[in-house]
């Protein structure tokens, strides 16, 4: 790819594709927290209601959009009423637009998304919610790969990926 992504998708996940537990992450991996503020940071981030709710506020130094069907009404949050709307509400000009969100959102975005940046957690934990299924290889080109282990008191391995729409 050439330029900056028009849409990425950024997660972390278990190989088993878990994403959340009781509307939480089911781990502690500062390294991906850090990776995500750095991608992020300046750029429009989107986001389900569930989403917003388990972070708890508005992400500073990003443009924060919620979709959701309900009235939402926090500081430093905009709502849209669908996927379509809030990419409407974020021209490409103003950067590379991120959906962080939850299963549904991914499930919408992930047709249109050009990048992908996945935090893959080599470990076995328990979760509620899934992201939903995807193939990498068919229809994704691998361009950056780093793996480690989290500095945290869990120490769990993982891949950091970042892959671009063939």
């Amino acid at each position: 790819m050439t330029g900056a992504p028009k849409l990425a998708v950024i997660a972390a996940m278990t190989e088993a594709r878990v994403i959340g537990r009781k509307n939480r992450l089911p781990w502690h991996l500062p390294e991906d927290l850090k990776r995500f503020k750095s991608l992020t940071m300046g750029h429009p981030i989107i986001m389900g209601r569930k989403t917003f709710e388990s972070i708890g506020k508005a992400l500073p130094g990003r443009r924060n959009i919620v979709v959701t069907s309900t009235r939402i009404s926090a500081a430093g949050v905009q709502a849209a009423a669908s996927l379509e709307t809030a990419l409407a509400m974020c021209p490409v000009e103003e950067g590379t637009r991120f959906v962080i969100g939850g299963a549904r959102l991914f499930a919408e975005a992930l047709p249109l998304a050009d990048r992908l940046y996945i935090t893959l957690i080599h470990a076995d934990l328990e979760g509620d919610v899934v992201f939903p299924p995807f193939e990498l290889e068919k229809s994704y080109r691998v361009v950056e790969k780093s793996e480690g282990r989290s500095a945290g008191a869990e120490a769990l391995p993982y891949t950091f990926l970042t892959a671009d729409r063939v």
